[in-house]
């Protein structure tokens, strides 16, 4: 028994320590504590490697291990923020994060329907797990609860923030007049405008899921791994942020033989209203 015990031990250490490391790297990304971390930890080894195995300082030694030691309190001090949405998250109950999540749709869900009828353009980027902080960095930075007069406001004609993109992560408006990158693809009609390519191009770039209110026509896409879906009706509208967002669904494009090669279907899909 205490052999078994003993090769076991050392594998289960290491999916501990694998674990904890996965767990700080998965909710410090796409945010500023992960390039403070990769400073912190990039300087400590630099000055680690040249004061013990080139220079041999002793006093920046000495330093350095005192250093170690106050490590940890100095990132739960640089990392708060992020420790208490982690920690916050982790107390959560995963049925509790789906309606968390449904809510949210919902809020998004009467937002844009509102605006669709008023022919009010807008813009929202639901961030999943590939993280926007470089465009949200170039944003203005909000910490809002999610909520559809909040999103109405923002994107109402001539408020100082109706331009671009507003981004949501779980329930919270992170940012807002944030600029997303368009697409590249030149198969796109023609027609389509600057805010459809916009939410194509960051559809392209990362897994985030798009709703688009076209101010000519008043009528709602969503663009999602680079597909593009026109004229949702709320039920679909309702549907495909479900799949989505809670149960993480990916796009299934139609593949079509022609001339004994195999392609897919355009990536535009047209539903009915």
């Amino acid at each position: 028994m205490m052999s078994i015990i003993q090769y076991i031990s050392p594998l289960l250490e290491v999916g501990i320590m694998a674990f904890v490391f996965y767990f700080i790297l998965y909710f410090l990304r796409g945010t500023r504590g992960s390039n403070i971390l990769l400073g912190i930890v990039i300087v400590l080894l630099v000055m680690w490697v040249l004061s013990s195995h080139i220079f041999h300082f002793e006093v920046v030694s000495f330093l350095l291990d005192r250093i170690w030691s106050l490590l940890a309190v100095a990132l739960i001090v640089i990392f708060h923020p992020e420790l208490r949405r982690a920690f916050a998250q982790l107390g959560t109950a995963p049925f509790f994060y789906r309606n968390r999540k449904k809510e949210a749709i919902a809020e998004v869900v009467t937002a844009v329907l509102n605006m669709s009828r008023r022919k009010c353009g807008a813009l929202i980027v639901f961030e999943c797990e590939n993280g926007l902080r470089q465009i949200i960095d170039d944003a203005v930075k909000l910490d809002v609860k999610l909520n559809s007069l909040v999103i109405e406001s923002l994107f109402y004609p001539n408020s100082p923030l109706h331009d671009g993109a507003v981004i949501v992560r779980d329930d919270r408006i992170v940012a807002a007049h944030a600029i997303l990158p368009l697409s590249r693809d030149t198969n796109l009609h023609h027609e389509i405008g600057t805010r459809h390519r916009a939410a194509m191009g960051i559809s392209e770039e990362s897994d985030a899921v798009t709703l688009v209110v076209s101010e000519e026509t008043g009528k709602i896409s969503m663009t999602h791994e680079g597909v593009i879906h026109k004229n949702l009706g709320p039920e679909k509208l309702i549907r495909l942020l479900n799949e989505y967002l809670v149960e993480r669904k990916p796009n299934k494009l139609i593949p079509i033989k022609m001339d004994n090669d195999i392609i897919y279907e355009n990536n535009i899909s047209e539903e009915d209203n």
